[in-house]
């Protein structure tokens, strides 16, 4: 079950689905000169179905912090909860979509096949060879045509195009049906128009009937790409033993076009003062 903050009489308490609460993270012996803190103090609450964003520069601990919601690695201080349990480990309940989609894909299936394998995993019929039964089938062509590549199905996956390699990703993310899925800077490797193209294509998916709701943790160091995508801005500082500064509400209603530039300008320039 996920935990509740507690609230002022008559003011609604919020859900969270993931929590950090106090979280420093280390790397080598903590007696040693080459000890190197990269988070301190970190706390944050994900909310259940929110869109949040990880802001922050390069090398300020980014990453870390979505390999301990992720279960990846343990913190060194602090806690990290997932339904208002401790982590301990991975879990199919959180999925992690990674920049260099090539290196998740596994190259010699075919689009198809690289979707249906995690269904292959979770219903333990490792062998290629295995006759998918009809769930598997609408589960993956679900998938497939809910990110526009049902028609490129038999491909490998090379044949496609960056941001197409990247809908895959998400398309096998999204099969898996995870609660939570941990986006490591997606659109990073992408050029500037398929990157635009992509960010539409994420709001689709997120916000479509059919994908449930999923709470995504979304990595960025683009202020322009947070405030584009986000309900909510973890804004974090400069590493080494990097914090979370502030927790910034969008708060800019969707699509967030040209007609709301004066809006986004002036939250750019709020989170730019952040960093001075």
């Amino acid at each position: 079950m996920a935990t509740t903050t507690t609230s002022a009489v008559g003011a609604p308490t919020i859900e969270y689905i993931m929590e950090l609460t106090q979280v420093r993270m280390s790397y080598g012996d903590p007696d040693s000169a080459s000890s190197r803190q990269v988070l301190s103090e970190c706390s944050l609450g994900i909310r259940r179905g929110e869109f949040l964003c990880l802001l922050g520069p390069s090398g300020c601990g980014k990453t870390t912090l979505l390999k301990l919601l992720a279960g990846f690695e343990r913190p060194s201080a602090g806690q990290v909860l997932f339904e208002g349990q401790e982590i301990r480990g991975p879990s199919r309940e959180r999925v992690m979509v990674f920049q260099d989609a090539m290196s998740a894909l596994l190259p010699w299936r075919s689009v198809y096949g690289n979707v249906s394998y995690v269904l292959e995993l979770q219903q333990g019929f490792l062998r290629r060879w295995a006759r998918p039964n009809a769930e598997v089938r609408e589960r993956v062509r679900s998938s497939l045509e809910l990110v526009d590549l049902l028609e490129h199905a038999d491909k490998p996956p090379m044949e496609l195009s960056g941001g197409m390699k990247q809908r895959l990703q998400l398309a096998r993310t999204l099969t898996a049906e995870p609660a939570v899925m941990l986006m490591d800077e997606p659109f990073g490797a992408l050029d500037a128009m398929t990157r635009v193209e992509m960010q539409s294509e994420l709001l689709r998916v997120w916000t479509d009937p059919n994908s449930n709701g999923r709470t995504i943790a979304f990595i960025t160091h683009d202020i322009g790409e947070a405030i584009i995508l986000a309900d909510r801005i973890a804004v974090m500082s400069n590493g080494p033993d990097a914090r979370i500064i502030e927790v910034v509400d969008v708060g800019i209603d969707r699509p967030r076009g040209e007609d709301k530039d004066v809006e986004v300008a002036r939250l750019q320039r709020y989170i730019s003062h952040l960093y001075r």
